[in-house]
């Protein structure tokens, strides 16, 4: 016989939930003020997208140089063997380098089950691999506006498809996804690629709330981070416009790497760069429509046309 909700048990529910939130929150304050220590991620193995520039590069040689198995990916196969090349270098010899485009599932799962028989099962994925044309809406061509989504979004979803039954299997593991701050504001020339990136932040949410559930009753070790970086001086963003260089400059692909690494290892949840942007964003999102337009017009940040 099912257990009849009555008005008792929904008032110890709400107070045992009340008592629950608060814990969390005491929890929250004493992280911030005592920051756990961060996660070795020695003997891991770690896959990166787009690992051939930019943030990917950065990140695959840091994770290297912390005792990291670096697994690369690259649609450029020079670029990404340069990569490898480097980490070999400074001294790094667990680094491998795969040609793949990510934007093709079954090219993806070919790439991973070669990974899986020459590396191993991966236990860090950074999705990172991402393009931005920046044009008016009306000057995206099908073509353009399709290929954003298939590199900026699905490819997501077939790299998870191919690495998280492992991590399942073991429940160990850390997926970590480049969004964009353009992922959490609309932005002028950047409608397919703001699209893609909001597309990504419920992508995450949505799927680290399927394996909470899915693992309930037990602790599930598969941890989430998304990343919202602002304009990062990666040439993607070819027109940048800023008003206040001194506030909001442009961030190198080094900084930001070490900063999502540390997020990472410190199993956040989420966080922009620079920090301040996400707490930012959601007070300005209390306020009037017409009132975040005259802030947005203010700052006065984006990106010109191509």
């Amino acid at each position: 016989m099912a257990q009849v909700y009555t008005g008792p048990l929904i008032i110890v529910d709400i107070l045992w939930t009340f008592l629950k939130v608060i814990y969390c929150i005491g929890e929250a304050i004493y992280k911030l003020l005592v920051p756990m220590k961060e996660k070795d991620v020695k003997g891991e193995i770690v896959l990166i997208t787009g690992a051939g520039h930019g943030i990917g590069k950065e990140l695959a040689l840091k994770y290297a140089s912390l005792g990291a198995t670096v697994v690369c990916w690259d649609l450029n196969k020079e670029c990404n063997e340069e990569t490898v090349k480097e980490i070999k270098k400074m001294g790094g010899t667990s680094a491998y380098a795969y040609t793949c485009d990510v934007s093709k599932r079954e090219e993806v799962l070919k790439v991973a089950e070669k990974v899986k028989e020459e590396v191993g099962n991966v236990t860090i994925l950074i999705n990172n691999a991402g393009i931005m044309p920046c044009h008016s809406f009306l000057n995206n061509t099908p073509e353009e506006i399709r290929n954003v989504f298939d590199v900026n979004v699905l490819a997501h979803f077939w790299v998870l498809q191919a690495f998280l039954p492992s991590m399942i299997e073991k429940n160990h593991g850390h997926i970590v996804a480049i969004s964009s701050m353009a992922g959490m504001v609309g932005l002028s020339n950047l409608v397919p690629y703001c699209a893609s990136k909001f597309a990504v932040r419920g992508f995450m949410e949505a799927l680290s709330e399927e394996l909470r559930e899915y693992f309930k009753g037990k602790t599930c070790n598969i941890n989430f981070t998304t990343i919202y970086p602002y304009m990062v001086d990666t040439g993607l963003c070819k027109k940048p416009r800023i008003k206040f260089e001194n506030f909001l400059a442009m961030l190198s692909p080094k900084e930001v790497a070490n900063l999502i690494i540390k997020a990472q290892r410190m199993n956040w949840l989420n966080i922009s760069i620079p920090r301040y942007l996400f707490g930012l964003n959601t007070i300005t999102r209390i306020f009037p429509d017409k009132s975040v337009n005259y802030l947005k017009d203010f700052f006065d940040t984006g990106v010109e046309a191509n």
